[in-house]
C-alpha cells in the first residue's frame, strides 16, 4: 500500500502537471481577446458557478476586485429567480463549468443572450453547450482527477482557480495598477499595513541635544525620553549624528575618569547615521535596520532638507504587527 506522503507528493505533482498541460493548451489570440473583453468592460464583472465551481467563481470575483476590476459572484439559481436585475448592459460574465453542460448555467446563458451580455467561459468540455454559446473559451481540461475514483473536483477546480488567477494578475497588468492601488484595496490586517503605514505615523518627536553637551546631560536626555536614543542637532535643527545606549556605554567604558568632565556628545554621536523620511513605508524602514550585517534598532526621520523631526524604533515598528 502506497504512503500517505508519496501518495500527497504525487497528487500534487498531478495537478502541477495539469496546469502546465494548461497554459500549454492556450492560444495567444483567446487570451488577448479574454483580456481586450475584461479591459473594456464597462460595467462589472459577473462570475458564476455551481458546486464546487461555484466555490471557485467566488475566489475568482473576490481577486478581480481586490486588483482593481470590480467583479461579484451571482448564483444561477439566484438569477433564475430574481438575481438577474443586477446583470445590465455593459457587464461581462464569466461562467465556470467542468462538463459545460450544468441545467442552470445554460437557463442563465439563455438570458444572458437576450440582454446582449458578453460571456467568457472557463470549461473541461471545450465541445460543450456552454462553450458553442460563449464568445471566449479557455480550456480548463484535465486528464484526471486528484480524487482516487476520478470523480471528485479536484485537479479541475486547480486549474479553473489558476486559470482564474492568471487572468485577473494579467488584466492588473494591463490596467496599470500599482502598489498603491492594490493597498486601497486592502487597508486592514497585516498586507494593509505593510502598503499603508508610513513612518510618518509611528515615529516619536524629535529628543534633539547640542553637540556641546555633557555626556551626563545625554544620559539624562536618553532616560527623559526613554527611546533608547537621541539625536544631535545643530542650530539650524540639520541632524550631525545620532547617540544610543550603546554609542553610550562604549564611549564611557573607553574613557578615563578623568576626561569624563570634558566628554561631550560629539565624541560620542554616530555621525551621518542612517536615516529615514517621513514618507516612507514603516515596512520599508523595518527592512532598512534588519537587512544589514550589523541590524541598527532605532533610525532619525529627517525632511528633505535633512532638518531633524524624531526617531523610530525597531520596537515601534514589530509592536504595530509589521
Amino acid at each position: 500500500m502506497i504512503h500517505s506522503f508519496e501518495k500527497v507528493v504525487e497528487l500534487l505533482n498531478l495537478e502541477a502537471r495539469a496546469i502546465e498541460h494548461a497554459a500549454a493548451r492556450l492560444e495567444k489570440s483567446i487570451v488577448k481577446r479574454t483580456i481586450e473583453i475584461l479591459e473594456g468592460c464597462e460595467g462589472k464583472v459577473i462570475v458564476t458557478g455551481v458546486g464546487k465551481s461555484g466555490v471557485i467563481a467566488q475566489k475568482i470575483a473576490q481577486t478581480l476586485t481586490s486588483t482593481g476590476t470590480i467583479a461579484i459572484f451571482v448564483h444561477p439559481s439566484d438569477a433564475l429567480h430574481g438575481s438577474l436585475g443586477v446583470i445590465s448592459k455593459g457587464d461581462v460574465v464569466i461562467a465556470l463549468s467542468n462538463s459545460g453542460e450544468t441545467d442552470e448555467i445554460l437557463l442563465l446563458v439563455s438570458a444572458l443572450k437576450a440582454r446582449d451580455i458578453c460571456l467568457i467561459s472557463i470549461v473541461g468540455e471545450v465541445n460543450s453547450t456552454l462553450a458553442r454559446q460563449s464568445d471566449v473559451v479557455l480550456d480548463a481540461s484535465v486528464d484526471e482527477e486528484a480524487c482516487p475514483l476520478n470523480l471528485a473536483p479536484t485537479t479541475s477546480t486547480t486549474v479553473a482557480l489558476a486559470l482564474g488567477d492568471a487572468i485577473a494578475m494579467t488584466l492588473m497588468e494591463a490596467k496599470g495598477k500599482t502598489v498603491e492601488d492594490f493597498a486601497a484595496n486592502h487597508p486592514a490586517g497585516h498586507l494593509g499595513k505593510r502598503l499603508t503605514l508610513k513612518v510618518k505615523n509611528l515615529m516619536h518627536e524629535s529628543p534633539s541635544i547640542a553637540p556641546d553637551v555633557s555626556w551626563l546631560e545625554v544620559v539624562k536626555a536618553i532616560s527623559k525620553h526613554s527611546l533608547g536614543a537621541v539625536n544631535v542637532t545643530g542650530k539650524d535643527e540639520n541632524l550631525l549624528g545620532i547617540i544610543t545606549d550603546g554609542d553610550l556605554r562604549r564611549t564611557i567604558e573607553k574613557t578615563e575618569a578623568k576626561n569624563l568632565e570634558n566628554l561631550q556628545a560629539e565624541q560620542m554621536m554616530t555621525k551621518n547615521p542612517i536615516t529615514a523620511a517621513p514618507e516612507m513605508l514603516a515596512f520599508d524602514a523595518l527592512r532598512l535596520m534588519e537587512n544589514r550585517p550589523m541590524q541598527i534598532s532605532v533610525l532619525p526621520i529627517v525632511d528633505e532638507n535633512g532638518a531633524c523631526l524624531g526617531l523610530i524604533r525597531l520596537h515601534d515598528i514589530v509592536r504595530i504587527g509589521l
